[in-house]
């Protein structure tokens, strides 16, 4: 493998980095100690489309923050989402490696995840591939928990993952490096330019890692999961107080090394031996984006935006061409009264283009959505009405509808309840794929119910409760009286507890978040796979504009099903010093004990295991 940022260039920019004295302004500490402010001021977007603070929103959102996606650059998007207590993230292996996420229980294709609104979702698959998504100039992470076809029709019966970018806001240059274990490096230059209402911004990096064993199998001529990929991303804008316009442009490629299982043909399914694989990937997403406002009263926006996710297998003929397309054209009108109406229509176009396990097929689906939304807000007072109908050439009309309503029934506390249905129309690979694939099923309908309370506390605590009920009807999973066919053969029934505490005093905070949530198949009455039912995460530390260190613990139960997979617990610690406004050094260390925890099973006592340890030391300099 390539050394793409020399270790020794960046120990050697440290050691001068570690003789420059100390300097930094008012400004940036006053800007540092706003940042440890509660995250019931920040500002989120995901739920109504239109930037409104958490504390006001009928539902429940959790951020990571611009703090902790600058903390890492090497840190992976599946890492940054595991340590959401909501989210159980089961990765086979560490870089590049599998991802699904299940968000309060529910199925990988259940999340719907966008980048500033565009979706990431393969055709194919119905997912994203996470693992191949890069984090490089991110602003913050919002998961938005709950159903929410409504605003982005199907594949939202979980709840959203919403991947914010930042817009450059002064003139400047940066560059980033990262080295750690199992020979990772990734280097991240950028630049922004800001003139009068203009912005410009240009990004390159590149991630290189050797990997570790994705599995606990004893083969020599097994390999770890090698790992690399670089990316370049620009965005380019204009705005004042009645025009915007923006245009982004992303593209990320590499190649992955992963491990798959060998097995003798249907009925038997006896398991035979592991191989090596290796992928070549690439992700290209453009993004144009309009807003217009005629009067403080009324206000149009549109969107144009095309998602292309790639991939070509090495070792076999496979191979997989997805693209997505969407016009999006919505209007906000400002009421008498503190309310407001959205309303507006969505056109999307998927095609693609694949041959999987060794089966080819093409698929080109058309969608029309009509939305509305109503928003009231006043005297403590938040409610959002919505309802969608949605066309799908394929699969019919479907009608979709939430009601949500937050008050402040005191200075303190608040409670919110929200209701609403979604659906999600079956991927393509459901649809054709050789030895499971099945062209007659029909689209999941959910049914959600959820009732929460948020509550303000003396000396810098606060603290909530979340209980949620979410019931889907024409489940897809595979159906083993039919030869493992996927089919229609199930309810789903996801309920559980959410809850949280967090104190901030000063520059100390600590947040403790615990999350229950029980899967159950309806119709069988087991519980559905890989859903932990008990997960607790605590992260503490200590953050000024200068230094900063924290550490997160995280934790998972074995889930109930038969896979064998235990429970496990890990540790993170990280560290960061402003040296002076123009360098930065930091430090992270992911999994601190080397706890190679199981995450997915594979049979005859055989299991995915994580990636281990992973320490890194890195520098950032500015101009």
């Amino acid at each position: 493998m390539s050394i793409y940022f020399q270790p020794t260039a960046l120990v050697g920019a440290i050691a001068i980095a570690m003789g420059l004295s100390t300097s930094v302004s008012a400004n940036t500490e006053t800007q540092a100690k706003a940042s440890t402010k509660s995250t019931l001021n920040t500002i989120v977007v995901t739920a109504t489309r239109s930037e409104e603070n958490i504390e006001n929103v009928p539902a429940r959102i959790s951020i990571i923050e611009p703090a902790v996606l600058d903390q890492s650059p090497l840190a992976s998007l599946p890492h940054l989402l595991s340590n959401d207590a909501s989210i159980n993230m089961v990765q086979s292996g560490g870089y590049g490696q599998q991802s699904s996420i299940f968000l309060r229980g529910t199925n990988s294709t259940h999340t719907l995840v966008l980048r500033d609104g565009v979706k990431l979702n393969s055709a194919t698959s119905g997912t994203a591939s996470l693992a191949y998504i890069d984090t490089t100039d991110l602003k913050q992470i919002e998961v938005l928990k709950g159903p929410a076809s409504v605003l982005y029709g199907t594949n939202a019966i979980g709840g959203v993952v919403q991947l914010v970018s930042k817009t450059p806001e002064k003139t400047g240059a940066f560059l980033t490096g990262e080295i750690g274990e199992n020979k990772t490096y990734k280097s991240i230059v950028g630049a922004d330019l800001v003139e009068n209402g203009f912005y410009a911004q240009i990004r390159g990096q590149r991630l290189e890692s050797d990997g570790t064993h994705v599995t606990n199998a004893k083969q020599p001529d097994i390999k770890t999961g090698d790992f690399e990929q670089k990316g370049f991303s620009t965005k380019f804008g204009f705005e004042n107080e009645s025009i915007a316009l923006s245009l982004d442009y992303a593209q990320n490629e590499g190649q992955s090394t992963y491990v798959s299982s060998v097995f003798a043909p249907y009925p038997s399914n006896a398991f035979l031996n592991l191989k090596n694989n290796s992928v070549d990937f690439k992700n290209e997403s453009i993004n144009a984006k309009a807003k217009y406002k005629f009067s403080d009263l009324i206000e149009l926006n549109a969107r144009l935006s095309q998602f292309k996710d790639e991939s070509n297998q090495l070792d076999s003929k496979d191979f997989v061409n997805s693209k997505t397309q969407e016009a999006d054209l919505y209007t906000k009108v400002t009421l008498p009264a503190h309310q407001n109406i959205l309303f507006g229509t969505t056109y999307q176009s998927t095609k693609a283009d694949a041959i999987s396990s060794g089966s080819p097929y093409k698929g080109d689906v058309d969608a029309q959505g009509y939305y509305i939304q109503h928003q009231y807000s006043n005297h403590g007072l938040n409610t959002q009405v919505g309802i969608r109908v949605e066309d799908n050439e394929q699969f019919g009309t479907h009608t979709v509808g939430q009601v949500a309503v937050r008050y402040q029934i005191l200075e303190n506390t608040s409670i919110y309840t929200n209701w609403g249905t979604a659906f999600r129309a079956p991927n393509l690979n459901e649809l054709y794929v050789n030895y499971y694939g099945n062209p007659n099923l029909k689209p999941e309908e959910s049914e959600s119910f959820e009732l929460g309370i948020d509550q303000k506390l003396p000396f810098g605590l606060s603290t909530g409760l979340s209980m949620y009920n979410n019931k889907v009807k024409n489940l897809i999973d595979y159906n083993d009286k039919n030869g493992y066919i996927l089919d229609n053969v199930s309810k789903a029934k996801f309920e559980g507890v959410e809850s949280y505490i967090n104190w901030e005093q000063d520059q100390l905070f600590a947040k403790l978040s615990h999350s229950y949530v029980k899967a159950t198949n309806e119709e069988t009455g087991k519980e559905l796979a890989r859903r932990p039912r008990q997960s607790l995460t605590l992260t503490a530390g200590l953050q000024n504009s200068i230094y900063g260190i924290s550490t997160s613990v995280s934790s998972k139960s074995a889930p109930k099903d038969n896979s064998k997979v235990a429970g496990y617990t890990t540790v993170d610690l990280n560290a960061y010093w402003n040296v002076n406004p123009s360098i930065k050094l930091f430090t992270n260390i992911d999994n601190i004990g080397d706890v190679k925890f199981e995450t997915a099973s594979y049979g005859n006592g055989l299991f995915y295991i994580n990636g281990g340890r992973q320490a890194s030391v890195g520098v950032t300099f500015k101009y």
